[in-house]
């Protein structure tokens, strides 16, 4: 009997999942659902890939949990003390790695790609330099971990290591060259150690290593000669009619919100104020003070689908990826979305100022924004204010059907 069905697509984080899979032996059917992400998405709601399904109903995303749950699946204690850790803090220390990569790396790595190739996402050249700074600063550090030590969080390969190495190689063949991995010899010696382990000996194939970086490429505009007419006999007694000009037709607005034009409140004045001073004694009263509340609207954020949460720091994962899509619009908006609760009985939830009246225009840059339920809030209110003090300090705990749940983790969205 099939032990489940585990969807992905080709590149990437599915196929780590896959690999590790083939690796245990496991009786898991394949499903690539590049083509039919609709029919994924009734089983899956947010679309996120990889997924699996166990054979009674059971559901996880997200590649980590994924993973775990296939070697505790596996039932080999000694293969699971290896690639999971032995003891409490070689966990620990394979998670924290495995999460850095899985967020801070490759949530950076995501939109830099996306930029870069002109794949969904406009190119914005400190934008695409700051995550590349990002990028640079913790292969810095990982470097820096294998100047020391042979792997990445124990003395023998983990899943952290099989994690990075399989994404180290994505990187090396769309867009880092050799220019960049030179500056990381103590990484690229251990990457040609670890993809000798079982789990990926031969998935990836190093000959196809870029040698150079690739780098932005406008794309190129049309030019428009117009063709000459012939010549051509003309009557005499004919008048060449004229022509009326058209006026040229105005440029459209980069983003839908600069037609609303600029807002007498400041919202890098307070982005600075948040970020610099104390939240609840100075930032929030300068808030209150100089909050337009008819150029701006705020809006209480929910997830929807709470019940497919497990793992905290998976779910605050999860919202740094979604503040990571709503780059596009950031320069309106400001936020918090917060993790309350505990591990597999955790929600979503935050408060969120918005240029203008409606939050569709800010919020639907981002593929996932369908996601999340959005309801507008009245400051006047002060339950209302109440809550948005709560979500912005972060030091209170969150109310749910009128029971209190203590915030675990959160983003700013900034």
């Amino acid at each position: 009997m099939s032990q489940g069905t585990l969807y992905i697509q080709p590149t990437g984080r599915g196929l780590f999942a896959k690999c590790v899979a083939k690796f245990l032996e496991l009786d898991v059917d394949i499903v690539d659902v590049t083509n039919d992400l609709e029919t994924y998405k009734k089983e899956f709601p947010l679309g996120l890939v990889p997924g699996f399904k166990g054979p009674e109903g059971f559901q996880l995303t997200e590649v980590i949990a994924i993973v775990y749950y296939f070697i505790e699946l596996k039932g080999d204690e000694k293969i699971a003390a290896t690639l999971l850790g032995s003891n409490l803090e070689e966990k620990a220390q394979i998670l924290r790695t495995m999460s850095s990569v899985n967020s801070d790396l490759i949530g950076a790595f995501s939109p830099y790609l996306k930029m870069l190739l002109g794949r969904g996402l406009p190119y914005n050249k400190k934008s695409v330099d700051d995550h590349k700074h990002t990028m640079e600063k913790i292969f810095g550090l990982l470097n820096k971990r294998l100047e020391e030590y042979t792997y990445l969080a124990t003395e023998e390969v983990s899943v952290a290591d099989l994690y990075f190495n399989n994404f180290y190689a994505f990187t090396a063949t769309v867009v880092f060259g050799e220019d960049f991995r030179s500056q990381y010899p103590a990484i690229a010696r251990w990457y040609k150690t670890v993809s000798n382990h079982p789990v990926l000996k031969g998935v990836n194939d190093s000959s196809k290593f870029l040698k150079q970086s690739v780098v932005y490429q406008a794309p190129k505009k049309e030019s428009k000669k117009a063709d000459k007419p012939k010549a051509a006999e003309k009557p005499k007694a004919a008048e060449k009619p004229k022509v009326e000009e058209q006026p040229a037709e105005p440029k459209k607005p980069k983003h839908p919100l600069e037609l609303l034009g600029k807002s007498t409140f400041s919202l890098d004045d307070w982005k600075r104020k948040y970020s610099n001073e104390d939240t609840r004694p100075v930032a929030l009263p300068w808030f209150w003070e100089n909050y337009n509340s008819e150029e701006y609207s705020l809006w209480k954020v929910d997830f929807k689908y709470n019940d497919e949460l497990t793992l905290t720091f998976m779910s605050n994962n999860l919202v740094g990826g979604f503040f990571n899509r709503l780059s596009g619009s950031v320069k309106y908006m400001f936020g918090c979305l917060v993790v309350y609760g505990e591990n597999n009985n955790n929600g979503i939830t935050g408060a969120v100022l918005v240029r203008g009246q409606d939050f569709a225009p800010a919020f639907d840059v981002a593929p996932d924004w369908e996601s999340y339920s959005y309801t507008k809030l009245d400051a006047s209110n002060e339950e209302s204010k109440e809550f948005i003090n709560n979500m912005w300090a972060w030091d209170k705990p969150v109310v749910v059907d009128g029971q209190e749940r203590e915030i675990v983790d959160g983003k700013v969205l900034k």
